[in-house]
């Protein structure tokens, strides 16, 4: 048998499983983003977060952070100190992320250089992050998605790294949603057999394309199915920033005072 025929056959086959996998009807889409919402990241975590920046002439900086994620009830609450590099050391964000679609989400961020606590309101959750690709709003949500604030829709079926996937759009549903998150619709690959989104295709408010957010290296921490490396790509200015997730222990016992909005300041 010679090559071609071996790719041709690897190809059959791969396609014929596709669609077996994907023979049912496809479920609603608002239902496999619900499961997504709803998969199991546990009641605590503590991390390691080393964030890259790329911009697009290849120049890289580096920054070093421990990151801590605590369920009180329904809300969640997570707070980010940076340890590396010098220049940006102490700098600390802390952000509530409240079940209730009546009480506004809180952000806060602290500067040691002006040693002032400044507070993110809604209408800047758009902006991004001390110079990464990802907004304040990534960074609250963590690959969970607003189902208030958004209308979605399945487009289909297709792959993505060698896995099988959902497509989901999401349009938001109003012209100030939309400005306070910096986007119009995204387009979301997600795999319903781990319910996490893979990949998602951001467009802006003119309905260009903006960024694409890549999800990799997908493993299991005590029993749940956790990202540890994160990819912006920004389509306008060709910067991209990479997070890497390191010593993931759901298993710490964080104190309720370290998501208090004083222990910025105070720091680890």
């Amino acid at each position: 048998m010679n090559v071609s025929t071996k790719k041709f056959l690897s190809l059959f086959v791969f396609t014929l499983f596709f669609k077996v996998g994907f023979s049912e009807s496809l479920p609603n889409a608002t239902s496999i983003i619900k499961k997504v919402n709803d998969a199991e990241d546990g009641i605590q975590v503590t991390r390691k977060v080393t964030m890259k920046m790329i911009d697009r002439r290849g120049k890289e900086r580096t920054r070093e952070t421990i990151s801590y994620r605590k369920y009180f009830g329904k809300d969640r609450k997570t707070v980010i100190f940076y340890t590396d590099p010098a220049n940006i050391k102490d700098t600390a964000f802390l952000t509530y992320d409240y079940e209730s679609i009546n009480k506004e989400d809180d952000q806060w961020l602290y500067l040691p250089a002006l040693r002032k606590i400044r507070r993110i309101s809604s209408k800047d959750r758009g902006d991004y992050f001390l110079g990464t690709d990802f907004t304040y709003e990534d960074i609250k949500k963590e690959g969970k998605i607003s189902i208030d604030e958004y209308e979605f829709s399945m487009e289909g079926k297709d792959v993505v790294d060698g896995n099988m996937v959902v497509k989901i759009t999401a349009v938001c549903k109003t012209n100030t949603i939309a400005e306070e998150v910096g986007h119009s619709k995204v387009i979301m690959w997600i795999d319903p057999a781990i319910n996490i989104v893979r990949k998602s295709l951001f467009f802006d408010i003119n309905g260009n394309r903006l960024k694409t957010i890549y999800v990799s290296d997908i493993r299991k921490v005590d029993g749940k199915w956790t990202r540890h490396l994160l990819r912006a790509e920004n389509h306008k200015t060709g910067h991209q920033s990479i997070f890497r997730f390191d010593k993931v222990d759901y298993k710490s016992n964080i104190p309720d005072r370290v998501f208090l909005k004083s222990s910025l300041r105070r720091g680890l």
